[in-house]
């Protein structure tokens, strides 16, 4: 386990298209771990694997509820219903804050560290959260769909 560097606005990885997981093997696995340490760590919701400098379909979500961190392996958004006005923030832009339009409710195929196809039915923060993390394997940001002249930077404390 261990805690990755985050790669920061301004990094082209972070605008590149993530590839498939062929194969879930001990090295996915280390990095999975690694992500959920690494989100934890900057108190973050989610954490895509190109944000760590690694060009594969991967994610992680923890809404720090009951259900603990969501792993999802070669996701894909089948579904999205309706919309939300939602203030969003990014691991990768610190500090940064801005409203987006993002899917009220989203329905996800992925697979699980197991390799098992599942899918996941997401409504609100969690229906969000998957949007964020989908849209960095694409190379999309969130400062790509801000809604304009929402965006605050907020200082350190």
């Amino acid at each position: 386990m261990a805690i990755r560097n985050v790669r920061l606005d301004g990094d082209e990885i972070l605008r590149k298209m993530c590839r498939p997981v062929e194969n879930i093997d001990d090295k996915i696995k280390e990095l999975v771990e690694d992500m959920i340490d690494t989100m934890h760590d900057q108190d973050g919701v989610g954490l895509a694997a190109p944000q760590v400098g690694i060009l594969k379909r991967v994610v992680v979500i923890d809404l720090y509820d009951d259900h603990g961190p969501y792993v999802l392996i070669n996701p894909e958004i089948i579904k999205e219903k309706g919309e939300q006005e939602v203030d969003e923030g990014c691991l990768s832009f610190p500090n940064q804050f801005a409203k987006i339009i993002r899917p009220e409710e989203v329905t996800v195929k992925a697979q699980g560290l197991d390799g098992k196809e599942f899918t996941l039915k997401g409504k609100g923060l969690l229906a969000q959260a998957i949007s964020h993390e989908v849209d960095h394997l694409n190379g999309v940001l969130f400062v790509d769909k801000i809604i304009p002249g929402t965006l605050e930077v907020v200082p350190k404390k």
